[in-house]
C-alpha cells in the first residue's frame, strides 16, 4: 500500500510513503503481525528484502511514479546484503529518489550499518529519513549524526502540541533542520485541528488519513509535485563513512595542543561530567588496547548517565577518542599517541564536527 505526503502549505502530494501489508483476509495481512511471524519463523530479513523490492517494482511501473518514495528499514536485520533483485532496481535506475526510513530502534541497536546503509544510499543518489522523533530522546541524540534529508515527527507530538516534551523535541529538529535544511514532515494528521498544530511545530510536509489513507498505489489519486525531490538537500557521497581517522577528523575542526597525562585526565573528567548531565546520550570510544600512558580510561564512568555506550571492538591505533552527543548538542576529545613522540590533542565543544568525529567512529564498530 502506498500513503500521500504532502506539501502542508499547498496540499500537493510530494511523495508516496510504502507500507507492507500480508496476504488479504489474512491473520498475516498487517504489518505487525507479519513480521512477528517472519521473525519467530527465522525469515524476517528476507521478509524485509521483499518488501522494499515490492516497494521499488510497484512505483517504477506506475503510470506517473512519485517523485519520492519513501521506504521502511527494519533495524534487526540491517547487518544483511542487499538482494540482488534490490541491487539491480536501484542501480538500473529508478524513475523516483528513493527515501530510506531508519526507525529510532535501529540507531543504538546496529549504528555500523546504519552508516554503511546510509553511506550506500547516497552513493546511489538516494536519501535518509528518521522516522518517530520524539517517542524516545535517544532519536535526538542520534540526529545530527546520522543528519537526514527528512525529519519525521511522531503523531503524539500532534496531539499534544502543548506539551513541555513536544516544544522541546521540536525546538532541537527545528535548529537541525535549520542548519540542515532537512524537511521536517508530521505524522498522523487526521483532523484540520492537527493540520494546524503540525504547521505550529515548524513541519514543512505532513501525512495522514486527512489526506489520504493508504491504497493501491493506481489509486492514489493525487497530483505530484515535479519538484518534490528537488525539495531536499542533495546526497552527501561518503558523509557517513568518512576515511580520516577520528583524529584527523577533529584536527580539521578545531586546533591540536599537547596531550601529556594531566591534561588528558582532566579533559576526560570533564566528558564525563558531560555524559554523567545528559538525559539521553550516545557515548562512543575507542582505546588503544594498550591504553594510554598515566591514564586509566574507566568505561563506566565515562558513559555516566547515557543511554548508549558504543566501545569499538576495532580502536582505532595510537587514538584515544570520546564523543558524546546529546540532543541539541556534541564534545568530543581526540588524542593521538603516536610512538616516541608527544603526545596532540583536540578538544570540540561544538556539535556538528563532534557528529562527524563519532561518525569517523562508529563506521569502524560493527
Amino acid at each position: 500500500m502506498f500513503q500521500p505526503i504532502v506539501d502542508l502549505s499547498t496540499r500537493t502530494v510530494m511523495g508516496l510513503e510504502a507500507l507492507a501489508r500480508g496476504p488479504a483476509g489474512t491473520v498475516l495481512e498487517f504489518p505487525d503481525r507479519l513480521f512477528a511471524a517472519a521473525r519467530v519463523a527465522g525469515r524476517l530479513a528476507g521478509l524485509d528484502m521483499l518488501c522494499a523490492e515490492r516497494a521499488l517494482e510497484c512505483a517504477a511501473a506506475a503510470p506517473v511514479p512519485p517523485p519520492l518514495l519513501f521506504v521502511n528499514v527494519e533495524p534487526a536485520v540491517m547487518d544483511q546484503p542487499l538482494s540482488p533483485r534490490l541491487i539491480e532496481l536501484i542501480t538500473a535506475g529508478l524513475p523516483f529518489r528513493e527515501i530510506l526510513e531508519f526507525t529510532e530502534r535501529a540507531l543504538p541497536t546496529v549504528p555500523g550499518s546504519m552508516l554503511r546503509i546510509a553511506g550506500q544510499a547516497h552513493e546511489w543518489g538516494n536519501g535518509l529519513a528518521l522516522d518517530d522523533v520524539g517517542v524516545d530522546p535517544m532519536s535526538l541524540a542520534f540526529l545530527p549524526i546520522l543528519e537526514p534529508e527528512v525529519i519525521k515527527l511522531d503523531m503524539s507530538l500532534v496531539r499534544a502540541p502543548h506539551a513541555g516534551h513536544t516544544r522541546a523535541v521540536c525546538a532541537v529538529v527545528g535548529a537541525e533542520a535549520q542548519r540542515t535544511g532537512a524537511v521536517v514532515i508530521a505524522e498522523g494528521i487526521e483532523t484540520e485541528d492537527d493540520l494546524r498544530h503540525a504547521r505550529a511545530l515548524g513541519a514543512h510536509w505532513g501525512q495522514g488519513w486527512l489526506f489520504g489513507r493508504p491504497g493501491p498505489i493506481d489509486g492514489v489519486g493525487h497530483r505530484f509535485d515535479a519538484a518534490g525531490a528537488d525539495a531536499l538537500p542533495r546526497p552527501r557521497p561518503g558523509f557517513h563513512q568518512p576515511t580520516a581517522s577520528p583524529f584527523q577528523v577533529a584536527a580539521a575542526h578545531g586546533p591540536a595542543t599537547p596531550g601529556d597525562a594531566h591534561a588528558v585526565a582532566a579533559t576526560l573528567a570533564r566528558m564525563r561530567d558531560i555524559a554523567a548531565s545528559a538525559e539521553a546520550a550516545v557515548v562512543v570510544v575507542s582505546c588503544p588496547a594498550s591504553g594510554f600512558p598515566g591514564i586509566a580510561v574507566s568505561l563506566h564512568e565515562l558513559a555516566g548517565r547515557a543511554r548508549s555506550i558504543v566501545v569499538l571492538d576495532r580502536p582505532v591505533p595510537d587514538e584515544l577518542a570520546v564523543a558524546v552527543i546529546g540532543p541539541g548538542h556534541g564534545y568530543a576529545v581526540c588524542v593521538q599517541t603516536p610512538h616516541e613522540q608527544e603526545a596532540k590533542m583536540v578538544i570540540l565543544n561544538h556539535l556538528p564536527p563532534a557528529a562527524a568525529v563519532a561518525r569517523a567512529l562508529l563506521n569502524r564498530h560493527r
